[in-house]
């Protein structure tokens, strides 16, 4: 599946484990590259739902149609779907999931 990034700079901290590093610290750089690694290679969303420990839910309120996957306590990667079966997935922002 293709993936694409919303900006830059979260394909960048994708490529680059020092850029991932530098932006959220270890643990999140190392989730961050691990889940949209396990996202490329699932088939649909139905998979990704089912895998244990990534927590993959839809998204409700002025975020509904956007998905969030736990990364660690406090942070979520949030994407988006293009189609049933995830042939493109946007990934919109790796943020604290209750804010600051």
């Amino acid at each position: 599946m293709d993936v694409i990034f919303r900006t830059r700079k979260l394909k960048k901290e994708y490529t680059s484990f020092k850029s991932a590093t530098k932006a959220y610290g270890l643990t999140v750089a190392r989730k961050y590259i691990q889940r949209v690694n396990i996202i490329k290679n699932v088939f649909d969303i139905d998979e990704l739902l089912l895998l244990p420990g990534l927590r993959c839910h839809p998204l409700k309120g002025g975020r509904q149609g956007q998905y969030a996957l736990k990364l660690t306590g406090f942070y979520r990667l949030i994407f988006n779907l293009d189609g049933n079966q995830m042939e493109i997935v946007c990934i919109e922002e790796v943020s604290k999931h209750y804010g600051d």
